[in-house]
């Protein structure tokens, strides 16, 4: 008997087992997402049943004739307000959570996330800057978000050159220029809202500061979905390069990878989502640094799965964390990123206290 043979019969049959048990929790945590987002736009002041979500919902992609007996409130409550803040929940969870799994590896440190590169404190400036300016009410929503955006982007750009300097990429040096730039930015953010003598422009900067997804609306989700799903699917695809980089740049040079041009490849994949993510709904903190931590105890380290289940579950946490945020002080709107830092902390002290329980 060729035992070499056999072996390579083998092979295939455990790369499917393995795919396929892999498979299983994506395909529950997917199908938690959809029915947990049908649920949440059901949930609030005005209380809907999930058919009658469905069916709505199901009119207005032309699934299903309109209902007579559907109101036009409950129609607009459903389609115009609460379906749209729904997903863009999931797609912002499943950005922060995705980004915060890849950095914590080309860092390899598990307390880092998304803001460690300063992508919230520049996304605050834009905004902080167009409401100041009262640019954002002249034009429209789409202009704060804009320059959310634009401020998001030019924090990654500092945080490159800063990097760059004086040799190749490390990733001490990144979470420094991380750290510095993120400082900075808040420093300037804080003086364009002192400078202000708006009061109502101050408000609305603090409000966006702690995190809100009360303007998302149908025509930001687009472009939103574009980059969130281009982030991940790149992500994924760099996932062996990812587990190389995790065990030490040496493991990942002896593997083929190039440590400096994978580290500023993830930096700018995930800076690119996250800044758009920022740009819609301000700071939400813990999501990035929390939920990747779950979904290793889930799915355990290997990015092949760790990235997509991350974005499943940054996707489920944060649209019933915002469904809390905006129930739970009814009619009044608890600012989301309070919501996640306050579920968020007590469950980082657990991970941690049992970690360390285990060394």
């Amino acid at each position: 008997m060729n035992l070499s043979a056999t072996a390579e019969r083998v092979k295939p049959t455990l790369r499917h087992r393995r795919r396929g048990r892999h498979l299983i929790p994506i395909a529950l945590l997917a199908s938690a997402v959809a029915v947990s987002g049908l649920v949440a736009v059901g949930l609030g002041a005005s209380s809907l049943p999930a058919s009658t979500v469905v069916r709505i919902v199901a009119a207005h992609l032309g699934l299903a004739p309109i209902d007579p007996e559907i109101s036009a409130r409950q129609d607009a409550i459903v389609w115009e307000l609460r379906a749209p803040r729904a997903i863009g929940a999931m797609l912002v969870g499943a950005t922060l959570a995705a980004a915060g799994a890849a950095l914590q590896a080309i860092v390899r440190n598990t307390l880092a996330d998304p803001f460690l590169l300063g992508v919230s404190s520049g996304a605050s400036l834009g905004a902080a800057s167009v409401i100041t300016l009262g640019v954002g009410s002249a034009i429209g929503g789409l202009t704060l978000m804009g320059g959310a955006f634009v401020g998001a982007l030019a924090a990654i750009a500092l945080v490159l050159a800063l990097v760059r300097t004086g040799g190749p990429a490390a990733s001490n040096r990144l979470v420094l220029a991380g750290i510095t730039v993120s400082f900075f930015l808040a420093a300037l953010t804080n003086l364009v809202v002192v400078a202000s003598g708006d009061r109502d422009a101050i408000r609305a900067v603090m409000f966006w500061m702690l995190g809100s997804l009360g303007a998302t609306r149908w025509e930001i989700l687009p472009w939103l979905a574009i980059l969130a799903a281009l982030m991940v699917a790149m992500l994924t695809l760099r996932a062996r390069r990812l587990d190389a980089i995790a065990l030490g740049d040496d493991v990942a040079r002896s593997l083929g990878t190039d440590p400096d041009r994978l580290r500023a490849q993830i930096t700018a994949l995930t800076a690119l989502g996250v800044a758009a993510a920022v740009a819609v709904s301000g700071s939400i903190g813990f999501v990035g640094l929390v939920v990747p931590h779950l979904a290793r105890r889930l799915v355990g380290a290997s990015h092949r799965v760790l990235i997509p289940v991350s974005a499943l579950l940054g996707a489920l946490v944060l649209v019933w964390a915002d469904t809390l945020a905006r129930t739970v002080f009814s009619p009044r709107e608890l600012p989301l990123g309070i919501l996640t830092a306050l579920l968020g902390t007590p469950l980082l002290m657990l991970l941690i206290r049992h970690d360390g329980s285990q060394r």
